[in-house]
Parts: structure tokens; sequence; C-alpha cells
């Protein structure tokens, strides 16, 4: 058997007849003639959706940010993926598996419009932004600019840059109401010295959802000779973007957020011209300095993760990319456009939809965030995260394509009655 046979087999042989993908089709095939921005408000549609998927009735689930669980049909295609590679034992991990991670890397890499070549799969936005902060060519006395906002894991690899090599890290912090792109951008160009080498940027903040515009930034920096790594963890998947229109230099992931696929698979995205100058984490000789292989060196680990990416990546598609972007935004905007000017309520995320999409933070004058999350779950059984520091006191929402409009009522009700609207 060929690997081009082995690896389709891997994908469609098992358990996981296509049937919830099928139906799939045909609902979508069914709204041609509709636009995204229409279809995010045809509840009986996402109804449908969420027939595909197994939801736990003890509580309203609005967190899905730190891990979006899978629908059905993937998380059946991975559990064949399982068996199989169980099945196949050492023959499968000494024959195709590279091929077949480099095949799913190169349909990452076709979501994010840029080359294979520049694409590996990690296990998680921390693996991904660590391996450009720690395999950066540091210097005593170069300096970095994070913000306040970032994810405290690559706060601590900056940390430890400093410890190890005299890194100067500077912080900025991003406002949540920002007046315009330039108030964001120059409060990045601020930062900047002849020592800056290496800027890092969330693309969508993770505890607000606000979504910074990073092409300006990145020209911006480039202006000046600093490198710029994104934080896409939320991002990718959940809005549409190019790579190539961001020209960051690194961009990291976690594919176990809103694309969807098991725990254990991150992407890392790094321009061609700098992967020869980055030092892999863990040494690997066997490929030339440009060959991204050469930062991908994991021992032995579970691949059926890598393969359940491409079913991922089929569900994606089917739904519509464009179609899920526009659910979510339209389903954040549903809730807080209810919230927005209740007296006691705190909206911690631009009220401009294009500063934000599925996520939005909440909270409520004079609660802490977490008495608010425990009460949301203990009297209205509605699951949330509290998040209280950098700016930010509140509980972060993150609804997904399955969540209803009913549900978000529910939250509103929630609300209001805390806030003694």
């Amino acid at each position: 058997m060929d690997k081009r046979s082995f690896l389709r087999k891997m994908f469609f042989a098992g358990v996981a007849a296509p049937t919830f993908l099928q139906q799939l089709d045909r609902w979508v095939a069914d709204l041609q003639d509709r636009s995204p921005e229409e279809v995010a408000q045809d509840e009986e549609f996402w109804a449908r959706v969420r027939s595909g998927y197994r939801l736990k009735p003890d509580y309203i689930n609005l967190e899905n940010g730190f891990y979006c669980f899978l629908p059905e049909e993937t998380l059946e295609n991975y559990l064949h993926h399982v068996r199989e590679i169980n099945y196949q034992g050492s023959w499968y991990m000494r024959t195709v598996q590279w091929d077949n991670k480099h095949a799913m890397a190169a349909q990452l890499a076709e979501i994010a419009k840029c080359d294979p070549g520049e694409v590996m799969i990690t296990r998680n936005t921390t693996e991904s932004l660590d391996t450009v902060i720690g395999g950066f060519p540091w210097e005593k006395g170069d300096e970095a600019i994070i913000a306040e906002q970032d994810y405290f894991s690559m706060q601590e690899m900056f940390r430890q840059q400093t410890d190890m090599h005299g890194v100067v890290v500077k912080k900025v912090s991003i406002p949540n109401h920002p007046k315009s792109d330039d108030e964001i951008v120059e409060l990045y160009a601020n930062a900047i010295t002849p020592r800056t080498r290496l800027m890092m940027v969330c693309h969508m903040i993770n505890i607000t959802g606000q979504i910074l515009p990073i092409r300006k930034i990145c020209d911006m920096a480039h202006s000046k000779g600093v490198e710029v790594m994104v934080d896409g963890a939320h991002a990718f998947a959940h809005i549409t973007f190019s790579m190539r229109d961001l020209d960051c230099d690194y961009y990291g992931t976690s594919l176990h957020k809103w694309l969807s696929v098991p725990l254990g698979a991150g992407m890392l995205f790094v321009k061609k011209e700098k992967i020869g100058k980055l030092r892999p984490l863990f040494a690997d000789y066997g490929f030339d300095a440009g060959n991204i292989r050469r930062l991908n060196h994991t021992g032995t680990h579970p691949v059926a993760t890598d393969l359940a990416i491409g079913n991922a990546v089929d569900y994606y598609y089917r739904l519509g990319p464009e179609r899920k972007e526009a659910r979510l935004r339209y389903i954040q905007n549903y809730w807080t456009s209810k919230v927005r000017d209740v007296p006691n309520i705190v909206l911690n995320t631009p009220a401009d939809p294009a500063r934000s999409c599925g996520i939005a933070n909440v909270g409520i004058k004079n609660m802490k965030p977490r008495d608010l999350a425990d009460t949301l779950l203990k009297k209205y059984r509605i699951w949330t995260v509290a998040i209280d520091g950098a700016g930010v006191q509140g509980c972060r929402i993150t609804p997904n394509v399955y969540t209803t409009t009913r549900e978000l009522d529910v939250f509103v009700r929630a609300l209001k009655e805390m806030a003694g609207a």
C-alpha cells in the first residue's frame, strides 16, 4: 500500500462514516444563495449543527476558549486513528508517520494561506511561541516588548531569557476600548529602542477577545528593524485571515481551541527567511538550516492527534470559514448588545464589531470576578471563567457554533438580575 492510499484509509475506513458530514453538506447546499451574515441568524441551521455535538446537560457551556471540544464526527474519527495506529504499531511509526504529519501541516498552511514549508505542528501555542522565544539568537542587553495582557506562559519564557541571556523585557498595557488602530500601534512604537529585537503581540487578546491591528503593527515594527511574533491562540479558525496579509515573522496557535482538534495539537508559522536563525529547542542536525523540520524534533508522541487535524479541517471547510466567523461574531454581539448600556454591567470588550468576534468579557460593578463566576455556575448553571488582572475584571465568555440564542438569553437575564437591573 502506498503512503497516499494509507493516509486516505486512515481517514475514511473507520467506524466514523461521515453520516453527519453528509447531512451538513446538504444543509449547507441550501444556503448557497445567502450571505454568511444572513446564515449567522438562521437558528434552525445552527440547531442542526448543534445536533452534531454531545453536550453535557448540567450547565450552559460558555467557556469554549480553553478547549473547544470536538463534534462527534471528529471525535469518532480520532478514536479510529488511535485504534488503527495501535493496530499498525511500529510499522506506522517507522514508515508513514512523518509524511502524514507534514500532509496535515500542509492543510493548516492552506487555511493560513502560506507556504507549507513555513508551518510545523506542535502541541499548543505555548510550545509554538516558546520555540521562537527560546530559540531566538539573544545577546545581553537585547530588548523584547510584550503586553501586560499577554498569556502568562510566554511571559515566563521571556523572563527565562532575562535570567539566561540578560534580555530586557518591556511591557505595554493594551486599553480595553482603544480609540483607533493608531493608538495601539503608537503604544508599541513608543516602547521600541535601538536595542529592541522582538515584539510579541496578541492577534486576539485571550482575556477580552479584542482583535489587534496586526498588519499595522508589523509594518511599524519592520520599519524600525524589529521582528514580530504573534500569539494567535484564539484567532486561528475563529476569524479568517491570510498570513501573507499579516506579514508577521512568527505565528503560534493552538488547534484544540477554535479548530476543534483533539488536545495536544498546535501550529507554528515561521517566515521562510527566519527559519535558519532560530535554534531548535530539541537538537536535530538532520535537516538544512532553512528547513522548518529542524525545529520540529518531538521524539515519540501521540500521532493519532496529528491525523485528526485532517478531520477537523474537513469539518471546518464543510461548515464554511466565513459562516463560522459570522455566527461567532453574531452571537457575541447578540448578548453584549443587550447588556452594554445596563447600569452596573461592565463590558471589557470593544463595541466595534471589527475589533472582536466570538469572545467577550463582562463584569459586574463591585463584584469580584471569582464571585461572578461562582454565582453564574451555582445559581444559573452557566459555566464561565473568571479573569482578574491586567486591567480586566470580569468573566470571559466564549460560546461556540453549537451555542443557541436561547442559552444566551438565560445568560443575559442572569447578568441583569445580578446587576440589579
